[in-house]
């Protein structure tokens, strides 16, 4: 799997030439996976280990700059070989263990040595929450960095990434190794800057929008042709570039990035001249608010006019002048009022802050201030909201997640949930997932869920639960999907009064103090998803006995995965801790994806076998819809990728 340095020269811009494959080739090599072509021996990992031991006997003795000597000396030896021998490997991965050892005072336990090995071979290490996933990370990046290759730290936001490469700094300067972080707001040079060195921290969405960039620099073509004519022209294309190729990458939490979030599309845009489009959005939603649950239906593609919608349209359009008496503008502009005016909820897919309408992450809980819907989305829901209208942007280049990630010479990743789309990532990225042992025996126990027919019978059990368990001294984590579920529920446990602590997209800044006490006895903390993926919540000593931390899931996400995200906060690295769902029919999942189950809501507690049933099927359904829409948008990009690539812009 490894490559020699001396074969991804910086000067080239390395990127690997993405697979062209349409939907059978993807299903044959998903199925493929399934007989065996894909699957990881996991046993021949663990070689890593004992190579590692030998190379690091005596290292506990050398002085500070003998370790950096030595490192200088494999560095040499990397670059020449290569990574993929197992005893270089294990020397290198022996001098990141000690470095770790002295500056941080962990040392990497033998299932990381195992995950950092899989990393090195291109695999998706499947570690379990609470494993050390970030420090396991340390052992592949730095192997890689010493092997002379551009390595980028991927995670879902720039707080992870800028709270990773901060923690880890000093493991990769004990070694001679540089390490930046990209963050939004950074301007080109310090852009520039960072990538520059070795290795490299940053989130998924800058690192792709700054390749957008640097295709915009090269004008969509290869980098040698791009620099032989700015040459002519007297100009240096390399002195405005801001990467050094798509060279090695380590995508942390890698199923939500190349997974959950390969639905978007990825669009650089700018600000273009539509000064005639308010009108066009304020009638469209005028025009939508005539419209009755008879005209529309929501459905799992989306907003959908029916037959008595359209003709009710051609009624009203033939009233009005201009675009609304054509039939398919007026039913596309109708079509995003109406998505704006029912698929959208405030406090769950945007809040409006400061007057602007803020993006709020389903998968993460986060905000997304810089992003916007396109096709006037964003600008009908300002239109709704009574917000100041911004301006419609301009596509100057776009790309998906998935056509970016296959172009990276080595992929790797780490997640804690990847089982469930392991056909999925080998099929599209030629990712293998390699399940990593845990450290220590697990020791979670599943409580019994609990279903109800209605949401406020729900919130009655979930206030209930909550409180017996503080009475016991237990610190409990309730995950909600939403601002609205989660201040929903601030306001039943206010009326109980019982303490709180609440995160949701409003405390964003207060992440990390809010997560750092949610172990304390008796702590309760309400979050959405933000609190599901890259925390760590610490137990306060001799709460691990007492039965450790106990977290409740009120509603279950479109994916399975997103769950056990959240149920992986409590009993992580051996400790105790416990999780249970407590649901109700009458919510999103089973409206959207399951709309016939709904009937169910006039049941008051449903029994556990029906409501596993029920939300097992919601769930499929889901997970089948959105591995549906990343497939037709992974086509999608290919098609426009081919047809636009003479413009520059298909990239």
């Amino acid at each position: 799997m490894s490559t020699p340095a001396a074969s991804l020269p910086g000067a080239a811009y390395p990127e690997r030439e993405e697979p062209r494959e349409g939907k059978l080739e993807r299903f044959v090599t998903a199925l493929r996976y399934f007989t065996g072509g894909g699957r990881t021996r996991e046993r021949s990992l663990a070689r890593i280990v004992a190579a590692t031991e030998r190379a690091g006997a005596g290292l506990a003795q050398v002085t500070a700059d003998e370790l950096r000597a030595r490192a200088d000396t494999l560095r040499a030896r990397l670059r020449r070989e290569g990574s993929g021998d197992v005893a270089l490997a294990g020397s290198a991965f022996a001098l990141v263990r000690e470095a770790a050892s002295r500056t941080l005072g962990l040392r990497h336990f033998d299932v990381q040595l195992i995950g950092g090995w899989a990393m090195l071979n291109g695999m998706l290490a499947e570690m379990e929450t609470g494993e050390g996933k970030t420090l396991t990370a340390t052992l592949a990046a730095a192997t890689a960095a010493l092997a002379g290759r551009a390595v980028h730290v991927i995670t879902v936001n720039d707080y992870l990434a800028e709270r990773d490469a901060q923690w880890m700094r000093p493991v990769y300067e004990a070694l001679g190794i540089t390490v930046g972080c990209v963050r939004q707001g950074m301007d080109p040079a310090a852009r520039r800057a960072a990538y520059r060195c070795e290795i490299a921290y940053c989130s998924n969405k800058e690192i792709a929008f700054d390749y957008l960039r640097d295709r915009r620099v090269l004008g969509g073509r290869p980098r040698a042709i791009a620099m032989k004519l700015d040459a002519l022209a007297g100009t240096s294309v390399a002195n405005r570039l801001l990467l050094r190729g798509l060279q090695f990458a380590i995508v942390d939490e890698a199923d939500s990035v190349l997974v959950d979030e390969a639905r978007t599309p990825l669009i650089l845009s700018a600000e273009a001249d539509h000064s005639q489009e308010e009108t066009l959005h304020a009638q469209a939603l005028a025009l939508a608010r005539k419209l009755d649950d008879a005209h529309y239906r929501i459905g799992e593609t989306g907003v959908e006019i029916t037959e008595q919608g359209l003709q009710r349209l051609e009624d009203l359009g033939a009233r009005m002048q201009g675009v609304w008496r054509g039939p398919r503008r007026r039913e596309q502009l109708v079509r995003q009022a109406l998505s704006a005016l029912h698929a959208f909820q405030r406090d769950k897919h945007y809040l409006v802050r400061e007057g602007k309408v803020v993006i709020i992450d389903e998968n993460t809980g986060r905000l997304m201030p810089d992003r916007s819907w396109e096709q006037g989305l964003h600008q009908l829901i300002e239109l709704k909201e009574g917000c100041e209208v911004t301006g419609q942007r301009e596509t100057l280049a776009r790309i998906s997640y998935q056509r970016f990630f296959r172009r990276y010479v080595h992929l790797a990743g780490m997640t804690g949930t990847a089982s469930e789309v392991a056909s999925e990532l080998w099929a599209v990225y030629r990712l293998r997932v390699a399940t990593i042992p845990t450290h220590r025996p697990g020791r979670r126990v599943r409580a019994r869920d609990q279903v109800y027919g209605r949401s406020a019978r729900k919130w009655r059990a979930v206030v209930e639960t909550i409180a017996r368990l503080q009475a016991d001294g237990r610190p409990v984590l309730i995950g909600t999907r939403s601002v609205a579920a989660s201040e929903t529920l601030a306001g039943q446990l206010d009326q109980a009064r019982i303490p709180y602590r609440l995160l949701n997209a409003r405390q964003d800044k207060d992440e990390a103090e809010i997560i750092a006490q949610a172990g304390q006895p008796g702590r309760v903390t309400v979050a959405t998803n933000m609190a599901g993926r890259g925390t760590d919540i610490k137990l306060a000593p001799g709460l691990a006995e007492r039965g450790g931390l106990h977290v409740i899931a009120t509603e279950l996400n479109d994916s399975g995965r997103i769950d056990r995200q959240l149920f992986g906060r409590c009993a992580r690295q051996g400790d105790e801790g416990s999780c249970q769902a407590i649901l109700a029919i009458e919510e999103d999942l089973v409206a959207s994806f399951l709309p016939s189950a709904v009937a169910l809501r006039g049941i008051e507690r449903l029994p556990p076998w029906l409501g596993r049933l029920v939300f097992g099927a919601a769930q499929w359904r889901a997970e089948r819809a959105h591995s549906r829409a990343r497939r037709d948008l992974l086509d999608l990009d290919d098609y426009l990728g081919d047809i636009l690539a003479f413009s520059g812009r298909g990239e």
